[in-house]
């Protein structure tokens, strides 16, 4: 008999998104939304910086948050939601925590991240396609 664990995690594999979205916190990200309206679907970009991640299986989440008029908008997203089209990475940001939180307080120029470099094995078009 399988365990309950091994049930859900069996249920969730449908639902698991085939090529996974390639992004790390401190990543200033284009998130790619489906959006509906009426009969007719569009798609909306959400710039910012990934600011947090959460969660496993379908159940994980990574939070983007930017500044619009002076005010902090954060976003949740689900990281294996059909509604997401795509994920595309602009810049790589050095951090050295798991949550960026301690941005939420920062004004200006201070909540620039310093921009992190390209490993040996990495190269530049390869950015593209994150």
């Amino acid at each position: 008999m399988k365990s309950r664990q091994e049930l859900l995690s069996i249920a969730e594999e449908s639902s698991l998104r085939e090529n996974p979205l390639k992004y790390e916190i401190g990543d200033t990200v284009d998130v790619h939304t489906r959006i509906l309206e009426g009969d007719k679907e569009r798609i909306q970009v959400f710039s910012g910086v990934v600011i947090a991640s959460r969660g496993g299986g379908t159940r994980e989440n990574f939070t983007v948050r930017r500044i619009v008029a002076g005010e902090g908008v954060e976003r949740t997203f689900p990281v294996h939601s059909p509604k997401i089209a795509k994920v595309v990475v602009k810049r790589h940001g050095r951090v050295r925590r798991a949550k960026l939180y301690y941005l939420r307080e920062r004004v200006g120029k201070a909540t620039r991240l310093v921009e992190r470099r390209a490993k040996a094995g990495e190269d530049a078009s390869t950015d593209d396609k994150k």
